[in-house]
């Protein structure tokens, strides 16, 4: 049975949108989601696996990196918005977003996608020209997959996998600083793993009127995400294994100890498994990552961990 469209239980970063009143400066922030750039701390990564942690200049590049890749990731949330305002009327949560309700208008929302662009591609040379060319390229794949990659099956999950790996490179292009191929390998995986929950919630949570809201879904079913999901887990767990006890990465850090965070993905793994199939999550990463204190607390320790194991004097 279809669950209700109807619902007045409010969703955690939309509710806002409804305060009649608002100013349209405040309409445009909720439209970039700024509640959903914990995805850009992914640009971190490099810094911490490049062991520049310490140093304030390649710090201040990483900020950069993540101030430009929020302001790109704003753009790409009201680019999607304008493509989906019709078909986001139909959805439960969606339908209270600025665009798609009418109090942010859609040439406002375009006006603002070029300055906001233009500007961030602007301060993305100024970190290099490597740089400056992720930024783009994530930048055009996003307002790709808004227009028509994401009305194509399998390939949707996959073009958003790669947004977060290209997050990924940009950060370690950014601080200049070798990009692993674990790096990417792990990264992608982890981002399918996301993406697939997130078409699975999706699905669930639209039930019969899913293809109504975005026809790509009926193309998708709750068993076949969880066979994909099945494989992804797995896949993702085994690569961060054996990137912990590489040869390789015992060399490049002088440590053997890195397997000790291999507890903090299985759990975090299994908490995000368990919030999803018990808890009908998985809509939101971002949300669920901060709401839920276990699955914070379970990346906090991992990060800290990490960095104590690489950054302790050999």
């Amino acid at each position: 049975m279809a669950r209700s469209t109807s619902s007045s239980v409010p969703v955690p970063g939309t509710s806002a949108t409804e305060v009649p009143g608002r100013p349209l400066a405040l309409h445009l922030l909720f439209s970039l989601r700024p509640g959903q750039w914990t995805k850009n701390l992914l640009v971190f990564a490099g810094l911490l696996f490049g062991r520049r942690l310490f140093e304030t200049a390649a710090v201040v590049e990483a900020c950069s990196a993540f101030a430009i890749f929020c302001a790109l990731s704003g753009v790409a949330y009201l680019v999607n918005d304008i493509a989906d305002r019709t078909s986001d009327r139909e959805h439960p949560a969606k339908a209270r977003r600025p665009i798609a309700s009418g109090t942010l208008p859609v040439p406002a929302a375009a006006v603002a996608a070029f300055v906001l662009g233009g500007s961030a591609l602007a301060g993305a040379v100024t970190l290099g020209r490597a740089f400056a060319g992720v930024a783009a390229v994530y930048l055009a794949l996003q307002v790709l997959y808004s227009i028509l990659l994401k009305h194509v099956v399998i390939i949707d999950v996959l073009t958003i996998a790669m947004g977060f790996v290209l997050r990924a490179v940009a950060g370690a292009v950014a601080v200049n600083v070798e990009i692993s191929h674990w790096l990417l390998v792990c990264t992608i995986l982890l981002a399918l793993f996301i993406g697939l929950a997130k078409r699975r919630h999706e699905i669930v949570l639209l039930a019969d009127g899913a293809t109504d809201h975005r026809p790509i879904l009926g193309e998708y079913s709750a068993y076949l995400l969880d066979q994909m999901i099945a494989v992804v887990t797995a896949s993702t767990l085994i690569a961060y294994i054996f990137y912990t006890i590489s040869p390789e990465t015992q060399a490049k850090f002088g440590t053997v100890w890195l397997g000790l965070t291999i507890p903090f993905p299985l759990y975090g793994i299994f908490r995000y498994l368990y919030l999803v199939h018990r808890r009908d999550g998985g809509g939101s990463p971002a949300d669920l990552l901060l709401n839920d204190r276990p699955l914070l607390g379970c990346v906090a320790l991992w990060a800290l961990a990490v960095a104590v194991i690489i950054y302790w004097p050999s």
